[in-house]
């Protein structure tokens, strides 16, 4: 098998075994190879990017909602730290947005 059938192996493989991030990352190295991506190869780079967008996304609102919590209860201190995980995980899913338009 050539380069570009490897990567869309693995990139198979990891969505068997849920483990996205790596499916993000053979999925872009198959668009940087500058060459129109099949159905099937649109299909999986959609996938990948839509679950692992998805996990980021459901952490965030896991936060947001300990976060909540902790200013019913009054704890400054620990809102702070809740707070900078908080803007931790939106920026990683902002730079995982930013980096997949760039590869469009």
């Amino acid at each position: 098998m050539g380069e570009r059938e490897d990567l869309v192996y693995q990139a198979k493989l990891a969505e068997q075994a849920e483990r996205y991030d790596e499916m993000v990352e053979s999925m872009k190295k198959v668009a940087d190879m500058d060459v129109e991506l099949t159905v099937e190869e649109r299909n999986l780079l959609s996938v990948a990017y839509k679950n692992v967008i998805g996990a980021r996304r459901a952490s965030w609102r896991i936060i947001s909602s300990i976060e909540q919590r902790e200013e019913n209860k009054g704890g400054e201190e620990k809102l702070k730290m809740i707070r900078e995980y908080r803007q931790k995980v939106k920026h990683s899913g902002k730079s995982l947005c930013w980096e997949t338009l760039s590869n469009i």
